[in-house]
């Protein structure tokens, strides 16, 4: 396994060994030891998750503010737009977000620590998209930054129409969570 890191401080590209001949390929998506070893990923995984969405959905910036979780998460078929946006206040790279390119073709995997927000676009026909969780999902405690929100900068593909939720529509803006982080601390 690679392993490259980001701009964004601790968020890793995974890009594991891949054994392809005539009949397909093999690779393993997680071996705690391993991953432990050269990426620093913890082994305390105790979710796993399974989306299956049409080209243009977007799901996200979700996180959740008190159990934050760390995702392992990688595209089993087809193409994602992976984005995550660093929301760790005492981080060199807060605010900042980053956008990967995630496929069945490329098998890379992204490591988002705890304390991101997390959202995908699917660029290809449909996709499946499956990751790890640190922490159980808790829909009391999860909050979302808007996925347009000018603050953040994310450039989107003006050739897709995206299929929004309407929670994700109407999600906060990341001022509204500075507002927020700045009061509780």
């Amino acid at each position: 396994m690679k392993v490259l890191k980001t701009s964004l401080v601790d968020c890793l590209i995974l890009q594991p060994d891949v054994f392809q001949d005539s009949r397909g390929f093999f690779m393993e998506t997680y071996r705690s030891n391993q991953f432990a070893l050269h990426a620093g990923i913890p082994d305390n995984f105790l979710q796993d998750n399974h989306s299956h969405s049409s080209k243009g959905v977007f799901r996200g910036l979700h996180f959740q503010k008190n159990n934050p979780q760390g995702k392992l998460v990688r595209a089993s078929r087809g193409t994602v737009l992976d984005v995550v946006v660093d929301l760790r206040i005492e981080s060199k790279t807060f605010g900042k977000s980053e956008v990967f390119e995630i496929s069945d073709k490329n098998f890379h995997q992204i490591w988002v620590p705890p304390g991101f927000a997390h959202g995908f676009l699917v660029t290809s026909d449909v996709a499946d998209f499956q990751y790890k969780c640190t922490q159980y999902y808790d829909p009391a405690d999860e909050q979302i930054i808007h996925w347009a929100d000018p603050d953040l900068n994310i450039s989107w593909p003006t050739d897709i129409k995206m299929i929004v939720s309407e929670k994700d529509s109407n999600a906060q803006s990341f001022q509204d969570y500075c507002n927020q982080v700045v009061r509780v601390t």
